[in-house]
């Protein structure tokens, strides 16, 4: 018999010239089932509506998600628990972008706030990852790192049409031009990636805070090189105020692992 272990670990630094935090990370691990969820955004719109934005992502997706393992949920088929949750994370998402423009009506002030955000959650061995907008997802195996997620942003598309190498992009005065957040539009469509994890995996989930200075041969060997892995969320911030810091910086993890009965 073999049982499934998990932890989370999430960090959020202003940064080296910010006045305002505008990150939030969420994590939670369930005491008594193999459920782990990790929440990150990144808000946007000055004047504190940013991180307004941020935290209403981060707590409606997590009032969501905390309602998951209900009755009903227990009992059911693998199959359904897998539909459930990747249902759950999706109308997690509306619930928050609904939210932010319902708050954004009440406070005329906070007019331009929105926020990324992105979410993984793991029920047993299945993953579900839901984003939208630049804050990215990856999956580290122990060796080797690989992104799951794409950017909403005008220079991904440029980058996917081959127009900018991802090297330019990541220099481009573009950059930070999203072409999706939290909080502009009535409908928000977000990318849902659902997968079965066998092996040891670590997600992280981030903020362009940190992949403005650290790129994914980078990300990938601070991986490779620190133990415990899971603690690496300190070491991404400490690298990306060393190399500028002129953002908020934000990190979250998962670590998924089999263990012996």
């Amino acid at each position: 018999m073999t049982s499934v272990r998990l932890a989370v670990d999430g960090r959020s630094d202003i940064g080296l010239f910010r006045e305002d935090n505008e990150d939030r990370v969420f994590c939670y691990e369930d005491t008594h089932h193999p459920f782990a969820y990790v929440i990150l955004a990144d808000g946007m719109g000055g004047h504190r509506g940013g991180a307004m934005a941020s935290e209403i992502a981060t707590r409606s997706i997590h009032n969501c998600l905390d309602q998951v393992l209900s009755e009903s949920f227990l009992a059911s088929p693998a199959a359904q628990q897998e539909e459930l949750l990747k249902s759950t994370m999706t109308r997690a998402i509306d619930s928050a972008n609904q939210q932010i423009l319902e708050a954004k009506k009440s406070n005329p002030e906070y007019a331009r706030m929105g926020t990324t955000v992105v979410a993984a959650a793991i029920w047993n061995d299945y993953l579900v990852v839901a984003h939208v907008g630049d804050s990215r997802a990856y999956h580290w195996s122990g060796r080797r790192l690989q992104r799951l997620t794409r950017d909403h942003s005008f220079v991904q598309e440029l980058i996917d049409s081959g127009q900018l190498s991802e090297e330019e992009g990541r220099k481009s005065r573009l950059r930070n031009q999203l072409t999706s957040a939290l909080g502009i539009t009535e409908e928000v469509s977000p990318s849902i990636l659902a997968r079965r994890l066998t092996d040891y995996s670590l997600l992280l989930l981030c903020s362009d805070g940190l992949t403005d200075y650290l790129d994914d041969p980078q990300l990938e060997k601070i991986l490779n090189t620190h133990r415990p892995a899971l603690s690496c969320t300190h070491r991404f911030i400490d690298e990306a105020n060393r190399m500028g810091g002129k953002d908020n910086i934000s990190a979250g993890m998962i670590e998924f692992q089999r263990e012996a009965g």
